[in-house]
């Protein structure tokens, strides 16, 4: 082995590579068991594969760690990863643990786990890094940090402790929200619910908009009314209405009333349409601007990170007001024609009027076809005073068309698994 300790924390997110040098997939976690009078002992590594499923990666077919990258001997199961019993997940579940110090010196908090090889196939925990409670009540103190071995702690198990979840959400700072929603539903329940607690109002929203529907109510059913709302507030408008649309009338509208007014009155403008129709798929926070707005007005819109791709493709110009629903709306200028002209030039000489919008009434399907037809990644929704209420983006049809549990990549014959070269299933103990 090139490395013989590593920190578990760094390994998430590391590329597994096959010994031809070709992408296997990223390492999500490392998985151990407990021993009587060892330390814990690796077993072997969670590793997402394209199609963003997770299967397992027994630590004997692990080669070489180095430089932030795994070689692997390139044979793996491509079956779905499940959890055994004794089984642990050092990122998620380990990672923010109480343990207490056999010196009688006090407790700390598990911030990362070092694993060691001692031969190949061989890894086991060998170092705890640990985090002491602080000893100041000013905000910006910390515990001091320190280095423990197996033999020097043993882990905390107060009945009724919730296990902290500030270092495993610290683990997941950098995942996107698709990713981040796919680590999180891969968590035991309790766990789950625990870090969805304590993620913020914006980080958890990211997540659920990317979450079948069954997993973003349960999620929903755990928070407080107040807690809910705020995170509706930071949802997508059309994503909220979807969420919202699920849960039972009552509490639908218990959370609608403590919602910001102008967000509740968006996802009650969705709620209105029929979910199979452009209204039902459309968001209502398109780009709008007027015919008299300059490109580098425009641009300066679609440059904000937070706006999503398929938002900031085109802008919508129509008469005031400028706010869904508009006035008169009168076209579109693609991001890409922007890019054409000067900065100084007006919109309403270089939008495109010849593409029709379409109606709030308009079948999803239709809108799928005309999407393909022009090649392009977003539609604007009227309504019958011909006023821009929305847009529908290739994603919110994308969602609606796909099975309900593509997300949970259930499906064994996925076509990007099948592609994946050198693997065939072989047994765990392998």
């Amino acid at each position: 082995m090139s490395t013989t300790r590593v920190f578990v924390a760094r390994l998430a997110g590391c590329t597994v590579f096959d010994p031809a040098g070709d992408r296997v997939g990223k390492v999500r976690d490392v998985l151990v068991v407990y021993r009587k009078n060892d330390p814990p002992r690796v077993v072997g590594l969670v590793v997402e594969i394209p199609g963003k499923r997770r299967v397992f990666v027994s630590i004997g077919r692990v080669t070489s760690v180095a430089a932030g990258q795994i070689i692997t001997t390139g044979l793996i199961n491509v079956r779905r990863f499940q959890q055994r019993g004794g089984e642990v997940r050092v990122i998620a579940e380990m990672l923010g643990r109480k343990v207490i110090f056999l010196d009688g010196s006090g407790e700390a908090t598990i911030e990362d786990v070092a694993i060691e090889s001692r031969g190949p196939g061989d890894w086991s925990v060998s170092q705890y890094f640990v985090r002491r409670p602080k000893t100041s009540s000013s905000p910006f103190a910390k515990g001091v940090t320190t280095f423990a071995t197996w033999r020097e702690i043993r882990e905390k198990h107060d009945d009724g402790e919730a296990q902290s979840a500030e270092q495993l959400i610290a683990t997941y700072s950098d995942l996107k929200p698709a990713d981040l929603a796919n680590t999180m539903l891969d968590l035991p329940g309790e766990r789950l619910l625990e870090v969805a607690g304590e993620l913020s109002d914006d980080r958890l929203a990211d997540a659920l908009e990317e979450m079948p529907e069954s997993n973003q109510v349960s999620i929903l059913a755990s928070l407080t009314d107040k807690r809910a709302a705020d995170v509706l507030d930071h949802m997508q408008p059309d994503d909220a209405a979807d969420l919202i649309g699920q849960l039972p009338e009552e509490r639908g509208e218990q959370l609608l009333d403590l919602m910001e007014p102008e967000e509740a009155e968006d996802v009650r403008l969705l709620l209105r349409f029929a979910p199979d129709t452009a209204g039902g798929l459309m968001t209502t926070e398109p780009i709008i601007l007027s015919a008299d707005s300059t490109v580098a007005e425009a641009l300066a819109l679609v440059r904000k990170a937070e706006l999503a791709p398929a938002l900031g493709a085109a802008v919508c110009i129509t008469l005031p007001p400028y706010e869904p629903p508009t006035g008169r709306y009168l076209g579109l200028v693609h991001f890409q024609k922007m890019l054409r002209y000067p900065p100084h030039e007006r919109l309403g000489t270089i939008m495109d009027q010849g593409l029709e919008p379409v109606t709030t009434d308009t079948s999803a399907a239709r809108v799928a076809r005309t999407l393909a037809s022009y090649d392009l990644v977003s539609l604007p929704v009227i309504d019958e005073n011909h006023r821009l209420v929305g847009l529908v983006t290739i994603d919110d049809v994308l969602d609606f068309m796909l099975p309900d549990d593509w997300r949970s990549q259930e499906n064994e014959h996925n076509s990007e698994e099948n592609q994946i070269r050198g693997t065939r299933p072989v047994g765990r103990g392998a």
